[in-house]
């Protein structure tokens, strides 16, 4: 029972977090867009930006990686189980798709904006990869834990861009119910939408990888000298 128990919330953990490693880093695309139209200069912000979105990318290959060794798919989670999907719908009333981006960079509280909620995102999961890394059904995994180290060690820097950007241009630190709303999704994926998954006997796995018919994914961690393993 306890065997079974493990390798469910573990097949659960690997399934969220590949999600949200792809939808960062192909949500990242988007602002790197914006960025480049709005600040073709700044070759500093743009590069940082830039390994943000090789490191994103560089995380889904590993759990991609990881799923193949076990033999199997991750789940078919969506959005739900995405915590700057919730972010960006509480925050802007719209999902990240709907998102217009070239409006957002354009207008300076709208970006603001953003990067609260890209900087508290990442914040938050530095956190949670301190937890997992303690987690005794995630030390029964060697590959698992090597992930986790590899995601703690980078992810400092995926906030530090925009940040950077907030205190160049003098804007203001997170509200607190900014900060609030960050940890009513946690709490909200934790303690509600985590057991509902576990307990659900019917959730399918997916047939195809997200990145299945993308075009050179990677062209960013080759840019930058990353290697996706």
């Amino acid at each position: 029972m306890l065997t079974w128990f493990r390798d469910r919330y573990l097949d659960l953990l690997g399934s969220i977090y590949i999600y949200n490693e792809h939808r960062g880093y192909t949500a990242i695309d988007r602002v790197l867009e914006a960025v480049r139209a709005r600040y073709p200069d700044d070759a500093e912000f743009i590069a940082k930006v830039e390994r943000h979105r090789a490191d994103e990318r560089k995380h889904y290959v590993m759990f991609k990686r990881w799923f193949e060794l076990r033999g199997t798919r991750p789940l078919a989670v969506d959005r739900m189980f995405g915590h700057i999907d919730r972010f960006v719908e509480i925050m802007f009333g719209r999902t990240i798709d709907g998102l217009d981006t070239k409006e957002v960079i354009a207008r300076d509280e709208l970006f603001e904006r953003l990067c609260h909620v890209i900087s508290l995102t990442e914040q938050r999961g530095y956190k949670q990869v301190e937890i997992l890394l303690a987690n005794r059904f995630v030390k029964s995994d060697p590959q698992l834990v090597r992930i986790f180290e590899i995601i703690k060690q980078d992810e400092p820097s995926h906030w530090a861009p925009y940040d950077g950007w907030l205190k160049q241009h003098a804007r203001r630190e997170p509200r607190w119910w900014e900060r609030a709303v960050d940890g009513f999704i946690h709490s909200e994926l934790l303690f509600l939408k985590l057991p509902l998954l576990f307990l659900n006997p019917f959730m399918k796995r997916r047939t195809s990888w997200r990145d299945e018919g993308e075009v050179d994914p990677d062209r960013y961690s080759r840019k930058l000298g990353a290697h996706p393993a």
